[in-house]
Parts: C-alpha cells; structure tokens; sequence
C-alpha cells in the first residue's frame, strides 16, 4: 500500500580517534607508577609539569557510508581500529577518547536525536545475570527497549489496507499485531530471535556465572547478539559476534542477518576477525581496516580487484578474508605479489590508502560523500528522540518484575541471612539472660546497655550482605543503563521496595526471640516502639550499604569503604566513645552518625520505662531517675520526643541514602584501566640486544622421556623447549554425565530426574599424537574435558577414566595435567612473563634449579 519502511543510511568524514597511553613500564599500576600517574596528572592541570603519556591514534582520517539494505562486513588485524571504529559510529566512544570529523544520520548530527536508541552496539563482553534463563532475558530486554516505530506503521498500514479493500493475510496480520504490544512480559519476537540464533534448545536454561552452571559460551555470544536483536533499532554495530562460535553457526547467524537486513532495510555492520569462505560471501559491503585507516571501502565483489590494481593476487583456493588478513601484513605481503615485470617492494598501509583513493570505487565513494544527504523531511521517522523505549510506570514494572524473579533465584542467601540472625538472636538471648538482668539499678544498667549495643551490631551487621549483592549486580545495570534500558531510578527503587518485607522479618525475627528472653521493658508499646527502631536501623543499614557499593564499584574498594565507614560510624555512635567525651571539633561526625540516632532510640525506649524511676541517691548527675542517670552517663538524650526524631532520622538517612545511591548510579561509570600500552622501542632493543649471541636458559634442554630420545615415528629427536617427563596414556569408558534436570524444564512436562549432558562416551588419548576434539556450539565439549580434568564439582559421572591403564586418582592427575580453559581467569595486576613464572615456581618439581625455571 505504498509504505516504505524508515531506513537509516550513516556517513562519516574525517573521522580521527587518539588517545593518550603510558610507554613500556610506566604503564604497569605499581604503587610507585600509580602515584607518581596522581601527582602528575595534579600537576599537569595547572600546566606545571607536561605529560609523560604518549599520543596513540586509533582512527586516521577514515571517512565513508554506510548505506541501509547491505550487509557491511568490517575486516582488519587485531589491533587495527575496528572495536572504536564501531562504537564511534554508535555513539559509544570511551570518554577517555578524543575525537573530530563528523558522524550523521540521513544527515542529522548525533545531538539532534538519541544515538543509544537508534542503532544497537553489540559489544565483545557477554554480560547477562547468570540466575536468569535465556528467554527470560530477551523478554526483559525486549519490554524495556519498546517497539519503536511497528505501532504506528501497523496503524497507518490498517487504514491504508482498509481504503484499499485489502484482505491481509490472518497469520501474518496477527503476528504484526503481536509484534507491535509495548510492555508485554513474553513476546513473540522473542521466539522468532530465538528461532534464527538457534537458542530454543537452551531457551529455559540459565545463562550461569562463574558460580553457576549454565548456557555454553558460544551460545552466550548469541545471546549478547539476540539482546539488541529483539529491540525496535534500525542500525545495527555488531564486534566481533563470532568468538566462541562454530564456523557452521556463524554462517547459520549470518545468513538470516542477511534475511532481516534485505526484508527489513536494516542498517548492518559487523566485524569478524576471520570468517569463512561461506561467511564472507553472505555479505554485500567491506571495510577493510588496517592500522586505523581504510584501506578499501565498496561491494565486497571489487575487493580483489582493487588488490590486482595494486599488484597483488589471490590464489585460487584460497579464503578471501585470509588473503585480505595477509596482504596488508609485512611479514605475509610478499607471497601475493604478482607482477613479474616489476620488483616486489613492501607496500604500506597509506599507499594502499592512496592507491584506493585513485581507484575508481574510491572515486565514486568520494563523489558521493560531496552530495550532502537530502534532509526535506520535517524529522526522520526512523530517528529516535525519546529517552526510553516505554513510559515510566511500565519501567518500574518490568524492573520489579525482575528484581522479584532475581529474589526468588538467590533465595538461599536471604534463607541464609534469616537463620544467621535467627542463631545470632539465640546466642544473645542465653547471654543476657533475664534472670541475670535486674532492672532498676545502677549497677545492672550497664547490660542492658551492652545487650542493646549487641543487637544493634547484629541488625546492622546484617545489612553488610547488600554490599556485595550490589557489586555483583553493577556490570549488568551499567551495561543496560548506557543501552538506556532503563533509568537508575528503575533498577534501585524495586531493590528498595522488595527490601522492607526482608527488614521487617529480620527485625522481627530478631524482636520476638529476643525482647523478653533478655528482660527489657515489659509494656507492649515498649516492645512496638524498639521493633520500629531495629526496622529503621535495618532499613538505614541496607541502603548505606548499597550507596558504598555504587560509589566504590569494585569488591576491594567497596569493602575498604564499607568497613572504614562502619568504624567512623560505630566510634562516633554514642556507645564507644560517650557524647561528652567527643572533641567540640568532632561533635559534627557525632550528629551525622545514623547509629547515634538508633542507639538513642533504643536505649531511650528501655531507661526512660518506668521500672527505671527509682529515685536517683547519685547527686554528682542532675537527674531524678535511675534511668534518666544512665542515660547522661554516657551522654543520651532523656526527653521522650528525642525518640521519635531518632527514628524520624533513620527513615531520613535510609531516604537519603537511596537518593545518593541513584544519583551514584546515574553518574558514576564503571572503573577501568586504559586498554592500550605502547611497548617502549628502546627497552625492547636494549633486551634484545642482551639477550643475542647468549643462549637463553630453559630453550636449549635435551629431551628425555620414556622412548630413549626416539619419538612414535621413529625418527631421533633433537633439542628443544620440552622439560623431561614421562609419557602417559589416557583413556576413559563409557563416561556419561548427567545434572538434575532444571525446575523451568520439569515445568514443561519433561518427567526424566536428569538431563543428559554425555551419553556413554569412550575414546583414549596417547602420547604424541594431537587429537582435535570438535563439536558444533553446546555439543559437549567443554562438559567433556571437564570430566576428564576432574574439574566438576556437581552432577553424577558414569563410567571408568584410567591413566595409563590405572584407575585416575584426581589428587595425583592434577600433577600431571595441565588444562587450558576457555575462560581467561588471571590476576589484572602482573605482567605475561611474571605470571609464566609464578606458574613455573608452582608446577614445576623441585630439583628444575632456578636458573632453569
């Protein structure tokens, strides 16, 4: 009915991106570096001392389009720029970053319109909440990032269709209908995402964290891809999407990539690092990157062309993503030279540069960059202005949605938290025992005192929990909030909500076992009145707590925070050091100290009762009671009102608290270092220049083994980086594993107790022979070695693993294997070769001298 679907089309001119990098081992975060990098930097903002970091560029003057209906497929070397490339275009660069040329949008500038909702950047890190399942987290994704545009172009395709008297078809026309609901908790979008990145198998499987099993990492990475992929964008910036994947599936993903892009006029640009023949050629558009500038821009058909232009052939047989990988590399350059005529002569990157820029697909490229994108229409309809996807209320649903989910999955920590303060109230109970608490005299109130103290500890103590929930849970929110999933405010009020059942069972719990086991003051609204009180220090706890955890951001600096700010706060709460004693130019932190007003409160509630109204003999204290006595003792309030502003003041501080912990969230970004480190050329010519000529210890070692220095085929070996060791043989029998089958699985009338993960797998592994163990994504092969490494903790394994015909003893195996897992767990403060030494200290037996390790 003549409705064309908005398209987006992305020119960039003069693009440059540079950052500043420390050179060689100043960029090691030393203490020394790190606060010599501070002074420095002081310094260097009032101009007193220039800087010792190096400028880097990144992007060289790239400038191009990307037009909308094409696959744009990005190639280059690691290293060449493609990451900041992408998120340039995406309006993500790092703020550390500093860039100029011009980015547009159907010619809009990137401030006329939200960049975050217009386009979707899918980036390198997969980072989900391992406690929900894979279509839990597209539903999610999918409710807070809208429908954009289907809503209004379904309405004005009805009427059309109605003017026309066109029937349209019931099974298309109801899943247009479907798509274009905002808000809904399930969507079948969602189904068709999981559909063309064939994750229905595991669609009702947790993602898994490092403490959870769950979803393979190849299946991770289309997760991180089906996220963006269920929202309403029109642009596309996909990096690097195929890490972890099979080259089969990368293909099956790119073919229907193709399919959305052609159907849907969708902008497209992916990079991958080296696809497949099969891959390459699902792809319409190329840039090909190398050292941050564009060496060829245009149909991917022209690519091999331009490279014969420049004097350099493909063979046949040959991948034409690995020969664009090599031609532009010194070392592998010179086998595709193919003029005879002409001696070969490295050809650098801005050669090839202005070699395209003469070509005649470079002419045309800069013949279309001088006609300026015809802007006549009033606004893009494909551009987006509005900050989020949904209205405010439908944000706070979803989020609470969530939060209550993410509850119900980490229910063992609150069951956790409930019986800790439930044994802690137990404990206090038998140590202040009521028939060892009088009341009514001097003597006896000092523990009273002490059993009020303790249990505001335990109350408080006992918020601790929130800071490393918190932390734990801030990768994923910062990611969604640069997404603009959602505003701060969304994600913390739910947490703050859900929390006040959570405080009033802990309270309460900690109340009723210990208020009158212990003797406080026996009056009913005595006991309502310190149950109101613990609710509020609860309450206050839990949300200083998170604010620490939004400011600090990591587990190290949080926990520094959160136990410097518990010291200044319980010191300066009254009980420790009395008011009286506390310097006049202290008495500020006395009055900004949250525990000062709980400790008033409680202690008020129980002296200020009227078994404490014995006539007071002391006539050192102005104060008729014994109560009133305790109390100035150690410098309390005695009128009753300060009751009710003790807790007026914990509500406020657990109110403020809240607002600072979203105002944190709302500002702060997450703590990382610079990527790049330049290596310093002087320092690697002066090593390399010591170490030539001498024989480095540990290359040149004689090779001993069980076979008297002949290998399996036969032939004498020679020398080499191999330590001696024995030959083994591994071989296993019938191994199968299996895992309780998940709740969401029963759910769906699955009846098996277990699911399967290995069925009945036999093979052996001998010495000098390197085995390939392959498998499409999620196949098993990870759960395999992981058995054979004896590296799983859950799960039941079947079946018979020898080593070298005896029985694997897992105490002894782990001496003599090594595995490599796929995730990169290392420690981010120490160098490569420092951590290869710490690693041969450990592994390697004690008669390797020094010298050798």
């Amino acid at each position: 009915v003549g409705i064309e679907i908005p398209k987006i089309e992305v020119r960039f001119e003069h693009l440059s991106v540079e950052g500043d990098v420390y050179v060689g081992s100043r960029a090691l975060p030393t203490l020394f570096n790190v606060t010599l990098n501070i002074i420095e930097s002081i310094l260097g903002l009032v101009r007193l001392v220039p800087s010792r970091k190096r400028k880097i560029e990144i992007l060289k003057d790239v400038s191009g389009i990307v037009k909308p209906s094409r696959m744009t497929l990005v190639l280059g070397p690691p290293g060449a720029g493609k990451t900041t490339f992408l998120q340039a275009l995406a309006g993500r660069l790092d703020q550390d970053l500093r860039s100029s040329g011009r980015i547009t949008y159907c010619g809009y500038e990137m401030s006329e319109f939200i960049p975050q909702r217009t386009c979707a950047y899918i980036g390198h890190h997969d980072v989900h909440h391992g406690e929900m399942t894979v279509r839990e987290t597209l539903d999610f994704s999918g409710r807070c990032l809208g429908v954009g545009t289907r809503y209004e172009i379904l309405k004005e395709l009805s009427k059309r269709e109605k003017e026309a008297g066109i029937k349209p078809d019931p099974e298309i026309d109801a899943f247009m209908k479907a798509t274009a609901m905002a808000g809904q908790r399930t969507s079948l979008v969602t189904d068709y995402v999981l559909k063309i990145l064939g994750l229905e198998m595991c669609s009702d499987t947790l993602v898994g964290d490092d403490m959870r099993r769950g979803i393979s990492g190849g299946e991770k990475k289309r997760l991180t891809t089906g996220e963006m992929l269920v929202g309403p964008a029109k642009a596309f910036f996909m990096d690097e999407i195929s890490t972890g994947l099979d080259s089969s599936t990368t293909y099956q993903i790119c073919k229907f990539m193709r399919q959305m892009v052609h159907i849907m006029d969708v902008t497209m640009v992916i990079s991958l690092l080296q696809p497949a023949p099969e891959t390459y050629d699902q792809f319409d558009h190329l840039i090909l990157l190398s050292e941050g500038q564009i060496v060829y821009q245009g149909p991917t058909q022209g690519v091999l062309e331009f490279f014969e232009y420049m004097g350099f052939k493909c063979p046949e047989r040959k991948g034409v993503a690995d020969f664009l990988q090599e031609v532009t590399s010194k070392k592998d350059q010179q086998q595709y030279w193919f003029r005879k005529d002409r001696p070969y002569s490295y050809v650098t990157v801005s050669e090839f540069v202005q070699g395209f820029n003469s070509f005649h697909i470079g002419q045309q490229l800069e013949s279309d960059l001088r006609v300026p994108y015809d802007r006549s229409v009033a606004r893009h309809p494909a551009l987006v202005t509005e900050k989020y996807g949904i209205s405010n209320w439908e944000l706070f649903r979803a989020c609470f949605a969530r939060e209550w989910l993410l509850m119900k999955r980490n229910s063992f920590v609150y069951i956790f938290k409930t019986v800790q303060i439930t044994i802690m109230s137990l404990i206090a109970m038998t140590v202040f025992f009521v028939k060892e608490m009088h009341a009514g005299d001097l003597e006896d109130g000092s523990k009273f005192f002490g059993a009020l103290f303790f249990s505001l500890i335990n109350v408080m103590f006992n918020g601790m929990a929130e800071l490393a929930m918190t932390i734990f849970r801030l990768p994923v929110f910062y990611k969604q909030r640069d997404f603009l999933f959602y505003p701060p405010w969304a994600f913390s009020l739910p947490i703050w909500i859900i929390k006040i059942p959570l405080s009033l069972l802990e309270s309460g719990i900690w109340i009723c076992l210990t208020y009158y086991t212990i003797g406080f003051a026996p009056a009913a609204s005595r006991f309502f009145r310190q149950f109101l009180a613990f609710f509020g220090i609860h309450q206050m706890a839990l949300s200083l707590f998170r604010f620490i955890a939004a400011v600090g951001r990591t587990q190290v600096i949080a926990n520094t925070l959160g136990t410097f700010t518990l010291l200044m706060v319980f010191v300066l709460g009254g009980f420790i050091v009395a008011r009286d004693d506390i310097e006049p130019w202290m008495i500020w932190g006395y009055y900004l100290s949250p525990m000062m007003y709980g400790q008033n409160a409680i202690v008020m509630n129980e002296f200020l009762d009227k078994r404490w109204n014995t006539q007071n003999n002391d006539t050192r204290i102005n104060a008729t009671t014994v109560g009133q006595v305790l109390l100035k003792s150690r410098g309390f309030h005695t009128e009753d009102c300060w009751f009710w502003i003790s807790v007026a003041a914990l509500f406020g501080f657990s109110v403020l608290f809240n607002i600072l912990f979203i105002v944190a969230l709302t500002y702060l970004n997450p703590l990382r270092d610079s990527k790049a480190i330049v290596v310093d050329e002087n320092e690697n010519t002066n090593k390399k220049e010591s170490s030539s000529g001498k024989n480095i210890p540990g290359t040149d070692l004689p090779v001993r083994n069980s076979m008297d220095a002949t290998n399996i085929t036969g032939r004498p070996t020679g020398r080499g980086m191999v330590l001696p060791f024995k030959s083994l043989s591994l071989a296993f029998n019938h191994v199968s594993y299996s895992v309780d089958m998940p709740s969401e699985m029963k759910s769906q009338g699955v009846e098996e107790d277990h699911l399967k993960l290995l069925r009945d797998v036999s093979g052996a592994f001998r010495p000098g022979i390197l085995t390939a163990l392959v498998g499409v994504t999620g196949a098993g092969k990870t759960t395999l070695m992981d058995v054979l490494a004896g590296r799983k903790t859950g799960g039941y394994i079947e079946g018979s693993i020898s080593v070298s015909g005896y029985p694997k003893n897992q105490a002894t195996f782990t001496r003599v294997c090594g595995y490599c897992e796929q995730n990169d767990i290392h420690s981010p403060h120490v160098t490569v070769y420092e951590s290869l030494l710490y690693s041969a200290w450990l592994r390697l037996p004690s008669e390797v001298d020094t010298k050798t390790r």
